[in-house]
């Protein structure tokens, strides 16, 4: 929750990773889980290369736990098909090799890096963007917030919320294991290729590289993976309202098992107040018994009559 101040000094907080539900129309379900840590700094004696590193010692490991959690949740639920959607941390070979030992859950995560695709040197990028489009969409890119610069992050300029027409391309890839996972077989994956064709002269074009487990060999695969991967800005929806409206980060309290009960109330509370919000916007006429039990009922029209008196 915490890393830096205003003066760019190290403070002390938490970190939360969590796991948000929703369905392919974009409905919220729910929280699956929410992790929290305390990472410390590596201590000057580990001299180890990030590479040798067992992945369970990284803070990437969360990834691989919520994954594992949607694993469990698919052996409930076998009539439904599970895919986690995850942002550019998600993409290391790791959280791959854990996807194939089930299969139970689809993958599909932002590409971060421009692998070398083969001995001769091409690299995936490059490579995919030669490849023949297959169509065009029409998707909506969310407003963003102005960044400042950070130690390991660049300052980026805010958007207002906009619509953008990108052209889609697809590639059947493997994803080679690094130089310290030499033992495991390479993984066969799909990359879904969003390019913008034309944007704002104030505005950075829009262009992800999507890698997915899902089986892509249509123009309408790749659209539907598109508009999965747009689902994903729920999350920050709701992390908007987790901080906006609960105000977690200005809590308190003076240990972290504390703190961390109280997060944890407010991540079913902002996701109750995220679900009623996109109710409302849908179906103004809903009947609030629909949301709300008896007994919360009366609590709320016993406070909206001392509101009014």
């Amino acid at each position: 929750m915490l890393s830096k101040n205003q003066t760019g000094a190290k403070t002390r907080g938490l970190h939360l990773h969590s796991t948000f539900c929703v369905t392919t129309e974009g409905l919220p379900l729910g929280v699956l889980n929410a992790q929290f840590s305390a990472p410390q700094p590596k201590s000057d004696s580990d001299t180890r290369l990030a590479a040798s590193i067992p992945i369970q010692e990284k803070k990437s490991f969360t990834w691989i736990n919520g994954l594992r959690d949607c694993v469990e949740l698919a052996r409930e639920l076998p009539e439904t098909r599970l895919v986690g959607v995850m942002d550019r941390e998600a993409d290391f070979f790791e959280l791959f090799d854990e996807q194939r030992k089930t299969g139970k859950v689809a993958l599909l995560v932002r590409s971060k890096h421009d692998r070398t695709m083969d001995e001769v040197g091409g690299h995936l990028f490059e490579t995919v963007r030669e490849s023949p489009a297959c169509g065009e969409m029409v998707i909506k890119v969310p407003r963003q917030s102005a960044r400042t610069k950070k130690n390991k992050q660049q300052a980026k300029p805010g958007h207002v919320q906009r619509s953008a027409t990108v052209a889609l391309r697809y590639l059947d890839i493997e994803l080679r294991p690094g130089v310290y996972q030499k033992d495991k077989a390479p993984i066969k994956l799909t990359v879904v290729h969003v390019q913008e064709t034309s944007c704002p002269k104030d505005d950075e074009p829009v262009e992800w590289f999507l890698l997915t487990t899902c089986a892509v060999s249509t123009p309408e695969q790749a659209q539907e993976i598109l508009h999965w991967y747009c689902l994903r800005w729920r999350i920050e929806d709701w992390l908007r309202v987790l901080k906006s409206g609960c105000n977690i980060e200005k809590l308190q309290h003076k240990t972290a098992e504390r703190l961390k009960r109280t997060i944890a109330i407010n991540l079913v509370i902002a996701w109750r107040i995220m679900l009623l919000t996109l109710l409302g916007r849908e179906c103004p006429q809903l009947a609030a018994e629909v949301l709300f039990s008896d007994v919360e009922m009366q609590v709320l029209k016993a406070w909206a009559k001392k509101k009014s008196s």
